[in-house]
């Protein structure tokens, strides 16, 4: 199951840094274009947050450094997939929410796993900075 969760957690974040990677770097004149009545802003705000979903859901568990971070990323993620499909089915395209329906079905799957059953232990320092400051007096 953990590799699993592994599998889908590099897919997520892979599709997001393209599609949030899209947003973020094209120009306002030709988001505008096909926003369909989508502010640009909510475009690239849209884009930040997939972005920052997608770094948030390998990069924290893979280091080991705070990893409950990558739960609370694919919550996150879910929440955005959860406004682009309410978005793209209040524009007309309901078609359109089909795709963000199904990442953030499989963002929910990662959250609840990284949450659970395959939640991710934060890594070892080697020392507690509480002490070692006290102990080397």
């Amino acid at each position: 199951m953990k590799i699993a969760v592994w599998i889908a957690s590099s897919l997520l974040a892979f599709a997001f840094l393209v599609v949030g990677g899209g947003k973020l770097l094209a120009p306002a004149g030709e988001l505008q274009q096909m926003a369909e009545g989508v502010p640009v802003a909510l475009l690239k705000l849209a884009g930040a947050a997939e972005v920052l979903g997608a770094i948030g859901l390998v990069i924290p568990a893979a280091t080991r450094i705070m990893p409950i971070l990558t739960p609370i990323a694919a919550t996150g993620l879910v929440v955005t997939m959860i406004g682009a499909t309410i978005t793209n089915v209040a524009i007309g395209e309901p078609a359109s929410a089909v795709p963000t329906i199904v990442l953030g079905a499989f963002a929910a799957l990662v959250a609840f796993a990284r949450f659970g059953p395959c939640a991710i232990e934060p890594g070892r320092t080697g020392h507690d900075p509480l002490t070692s400051r006290a102990a080397r007096s």
